[in-house]
């Protein structure tokens, strides 16, 4: 049984998150585990909130709390979004864990002692108006390479490039406007130049990335410098380093440790199993496969940064022993809405909470596994929502599913015995087992578009077998029998084909065909005790090892068949100017 990391994107808990993040990080990497745990793969999906940097403490000062209450209070938002979308982690936990700590302190504490961490004195940005540090990522200015107005001071999202704050043309602080003051300040840096070979070797190897994503990996190679990995700001991870650990205005750089979380998680999952060794399957194991998912703008952090210390670490391990590089990192573009970059700052937002609450998730699930950003930029708008909806969703599979479902419960009231199968019935069956493999292999590579219209195509054909056959005007009852048989195995194989993509609706089309107990695992919220005594917070996971196969499975004769009720809600249009209003 083949090994697989789901390693999924940690949404950073200064605020909700809207349907652009989950649009690059959460559907796409449900869709890929859900798939590969139907078809017999073990699967480890991990993920957390990112609760340390500096965004954190100021989104803090504007709402009057703390850090850790505003951390406490988003991650559980953040909590409940996901979990009602959906997304079926094995353990989706946070940063502020003190085996988090632990962990990235260990990786951080052997990447130095193998000597890619080194001692520099280099200039740090102050607000002149309250004394405090201000983080590179904290402020813009003109691009000295591109001449982009808006690059940030650790990277210009323009050209790519990396930058350093200092070097910025007319620098400003994103926080207040003021210009910066630059004064010396010493920290660790990552030494990349140092690692380039090897990190450009390694890329080499990839195959099969997204063209865009690999381009971008390697185009970092060509201007590599050292990265700061230590920061000047009171929250976050001690440096473990004598001299550093008991500095309260030291603590590691946010990108160090997030991107190590994905290590972590899979260690906390482990204890929390009863089995501590557990995680190294994943991380250990040569064979094993890990695929990363994220938005474009975090390729730089997962295609170069934890590359880069999985690299030095393994120079020579620490206690966690050799641990694996990922097989592919799974970049989307990115999503706008009604032609606009997301800002909640401005308003132009659609936070996710909001849609469940309105829509339900799977009709979020659909239009982001068939519309969303997996090559390029795409935009939401409400009127493709509400059509997308109402013409694929209801018309297409909900209308099969309920003409099937009513004529097997008005003509037989349970699934009917088939005979003499027809040259059309063989052919529509034929048809539908072979969608297994082609949207199998589709997902397997990370293409949710083709394989959601694989998928839809197989319903489609379906539907036109029915309209073909036409039951309804059948006069030889045994005839009738075999095409309703017929159309309940066409629309169970098309329940299993879109699954992953719909797995609540698939609870419905499950019963609607007379089944029982539970079709497909769904995430649980779980309050747990921190392993290690600091406070309790709340995790998802979830045991998915009752699996539906991913094949055809017959359907069985005589289960009963009640009258069902519509699956999927139709949107009225006005929907599209009631959401329009309220984004004003």
């Amino acid at each position: 049984m083949a090994t697989i990391l789901s390693a999924v994107a940690w949404p950073y808990a200064n605020g909700p998150r809207h349907i652009g993040h989950v649009s690059g990080f959460g559907v796409p990497s449900d869709v890929f585990s859900r798939y590969l745990r139907m078809a017999g793969y073990d699967v480890l999906m991990v993920s957390g909130t990112d609760e340390h940097g500096t965004p954190i403490l100021v989104q803090a000062e504007r709402e009057g709390v703390s850090p850790r209450e505003l951390a406490d209070r988003y991650n559980r938002v953040i909590v409940e979004d996901l979990q009602g979308l959906g997304l079926s982690y094995d353990l989706f936990t946070r940063t502020t864990t003190r085996n988090h700590h632990a962990v990235a302190q260990e990786l951080f504490k052997t990447v130095h002692r193998n000597g890619y961490l080194v001692p520099k004195t280099t200039m740090g940005a102050i607000s002149p108006s309250t004394g405090r540090t201000l983080p590179d990522r904290y402020i813009e200015g003109i691009c000295p390479i591109c001449g982009y107005d808006g690059a940030r001071g650790d990277q210009c999202d323009n050209c790519g490039n990396q930058l350093d704050a200092i070097d910025l043309r007319n620098p400003r602080s994103r926080i207040n406007g003021e210009t910066p003051v630059f004064v010396e300040t010493e920290h660790f840096f990552l030494d990349l130049p140092a690692l380039a070979d090897a990190l450009g070797s390694w890329l080499q190897t990839r195959t099969g990335w997204r063209p865009n994503v690999l381009k971008f990996a390697l185009n970092l190679l060509d201007d590599v410098k050292p990265r700061a990995m230590t920061r000047d700001i009171d929250w976050g991870i001690p440096v473990p380093l004598p001299g550093w650990d008991d500095n309260p205005n030291k603590r590691l750089y946010v990108w160090f440790d997030a991107v190590i979380g994905y290590l972590s998680a899979s260690i906390e999952w482990a204890r929390r199993s009863g089995d501590p060794d557990a995680w190294r399957k994943w991380w250990c194991d040569p064979e094993a496969q890990s695929y990363y998912f994220m938005g474009k703008d975090n390729i730089t952090f997962h295609a170069q940064i934890w590359p880069a210390e999985l690299l030095a670490y393994n120079a020579s391990p620490g206690e966690y022993g050799v641990l694996n590089l990922p097989t592919e990192v799974v970049s989307s573009e990115f999503l706008t809405m009604e032609g606009r970059k997301f800002s909640s700052s401005r308003s132009v937002v659609i936070y996710v909470r909001d849609v469940l609450e309105r829509y339900g998730p799977d009709a979020l699930r659909y239009f982001i596994s068939v519309a969303g950003p997996e090559t390029q930029d795409t935009d939401f708008t409400w009127a493709e929502f509400v059509r997308r909806n109402n013409d694929e969703l209801v018309s297409t599979w909900g209308n099969l599913v309920n003409r099937t479902a009513s004529m097997i419960a008005k003509n037989f009231g349970a699934i009917p015995q088939a005979s003499n199968l027809t040259a059309a019935d063989h052919e529509v069956l034929a048809v539908s087992k072979k969608a297994f493999d082609a949207v199998g292999d589709h997902l397997r590579h990370q293409r949710l578009k083709l394989a959601i219209g694989e998928a839809m195509r197989n319903a489609a054909e379906a539907n036109q077998y029915l309209s073909e056959q036409a039951p309804w005007k059948e006069p030889d009852q045994e005839r009738k029998a075999t095409i309703l048989h017929v159309a309940a195995q066409l629309v169970s194989d098309s329940n299993r084909l879109l699954a992953p993509f719909l797995p609540h609706s698939a609870q419905r089309v499950h019963e609607a065909l007379g089944g029982t107990g539970q079709f497909l695992p769904q995430p649980e919220i779980v309050d747990a005790a921190d392993l290690d005594g600091g406070p309790s917070y709340p995790i998802i996971t979830g045991d998915y090892s009752a699996q539906p196969r991913w094949a055809s499975e017959s359907v069985v004769p005589g289960t009963p068949i009640k009258p069902p009720t519509p699956i999927f809600a139709k949107l009225a249009p006005e929907v599209v100017d009631e959401e329009l209003a309220r984004l004003g």
